[in-house]
Parts: C-alpha cells; sequence; structure tokens
C-alpha cells in the first residue's frame, strides 16, 4: 500500500505556532522531506520543525531548490531540482513510507510545494495528498504591529516588493496592501509611499518568530541594510 504525502506549513519561524494537526502529523511519519535554498546551507524549516517534534528515528531527506526564476537562464537547472525533489518523495511513498513535506508559513501561499503538485500528480494521479495549512507570515507580522489586516469590506491586497513599480496603482485600489520580502526593495518601496502620501501610513515587519525579530512603526526610520528576505511591510490607508 502506498504512502501518503502530507503537506505542512510550519509557521513563520515560531514553532509554537505549528498547528497541533501539523505536530501530531511530523510525529507519526517516517520521513520528513524539507527545502532549502542553498545546496551546502541548512533548512530553515527543519530548524522550526526540529524544536517541536523530537525527530529521532525518522529520515530526513534534504532538497535543494534553487531561488532563481524557472524562465531564466538557469531555468534547466531548477527544472531538475523539482524533478528529483518528486522522484524522491514518489520512492519513498511506492514503498510505503509516509512523507511529510514542510513549508515555512502556509503551503497555498507563496511557498515551495506547488512547484512539485504538477510533477507529483502526474507521475501518480491517485497519489495520496494532505494539505496542512499554516500560519502566514503576514498573520504574524500583523499580530506582532498590533495592526489589523482588514475590517469589514476592507479590500486587501498582498503582492512580492520586486514589484513596487505597481504600487500607486494598487494602493488606489484597495484599503490595505502587504508587501512581501521586502529586503533589497525597502527604498523603492518608501519612496513609492512618500510620492503617494502614505509613508507615515505603514509599519515593518523583520524575522517574524525569527532570531532577530524586529518592527518598525516609522518606515523612515528603516535604514539600508535593516531589513532581510524575510520582511513585510504592511500599509493601511
Amino acid at each position: 500500500m502506498a504512502g501518503t504525502l502530507y503537506v505542512i506549513g510550519v509557521g513563520p519561524g515560531d514553532p509554537e505556532l505549528i498547528t497541533l494537526k501539523g505536530a501530531r502529523i511530523l510525529a507519526s511519519v517516517g520521513s520528513i522531506c524539507v527545502p532549502k535554498g542553498r545546496e551546502e546551507g541548512s533548512s530553515l524549516a527543519l530548524s522550526i520543525v526540529e524544536k517541536a517534534v523530537n525527530l529521532e528515528g525518522k529520515e530526513i531527506v534534504e532538497v535543494f531548490f534553487p531561488m532563481q526564476r524557472t524562465d531564466g537562464p538557469g531555468a534547466g537547472e531548477v527544472e531538475a531540482r523539482w524533478n528529483e525533489a518528486a522522484r524522491l518523495i514518489l520512492e519513498r511513498l511506492a514503498r510505503g513510507t509516509d512523507v511529510a513535506f514542510v513549508t515555512i508559513g502556509d503551503p497555498a501561499f507563496y511557498s515551495t510545494f506547488f512547484y512539485l503538485y504538477d510533477r507529483l500528480l502526474g507521475a501518480d494521479p491517485g497519489l495520496a495528498v494532505e494539505i496542512v495549512p499554516g500560519v502566514t507570515s503576514i498573520s504574524a507580522c500583523a499580530s506582532l504591529a498590533r495592526v489589523y489586516l482588514g475590517l469589514g469590506s476592507d479590500r486587501i491586497a498582498v503582492m512580492p516588493a520586486s514589484r513596487a513599480g505597481d504600487l500607486k496603482a494598487v494602493l488606489g485600489a484597495f484599503d490595505t496592501v502587504v508587501l512581501m520580502k521586502v529586503g533589497s526593495s525597502m527604498d523603492k518601496v518608501a519612496a513609492a509611499l512618500a510620492e503617494a502620501g502614505l509613508l507615515e501610513k505603514g509599519v515593518c515587519v523583520s524575522r517574524a518568530g525569527l532570531p532577530g525579530e524586529r518592527v518598525w512603526a516609522d518606515l523612515a526610520s528603516v535604514k539600508p541594510g535593516d531589513l532581510d528576505y524575510f520582511s513585510v511591510v504592511i500599509v493601511k490607508k
């Protein structure tokens, strides 16, 4: 009998934000597949899990997912890595081992898993998959900053900070705008907000639930180098 693939969101960083269901499944499976962004690096998702679940005796399968576009110069390598990850998972499921694929935040929200999903189903249309939601980074950041994302009929937009060029139009159409992965794009984001007269309406949270967590209520005080990849700006008109 083939195993079941569980896709588990482990939250933004604080191991106490892993759901009870996620922790229960992680404790029961024989194999845990963990993505990492650098071949020689470690997995942030795994570092979260190991603080919440006893991993003794479990097989840990680390899979390197290059942080590159699938339509860029390195597309061939990216495709090869996705295919290898799918092969490793399917091998274990075929021999009856339940596998948990862990992802930071929520599996359906800017996560790595859905790059694999079509490949897995293409190889095994009858694949048993259960997706376990997790706390998103934007929920964690809003809670830390003590702001709400939306009330009543508020319109909410979520976008990568790399699309800061579209920010003016988005700000005109929505009541709350969340910018993900601010990092090196903060200068462009701040300039666009200042032009729209909304710089004082934003908050920034970096590394929510991780070492070095910080919250800024004044975006003008955020300095170059303060932020990394795990940074979010929330703007409310």
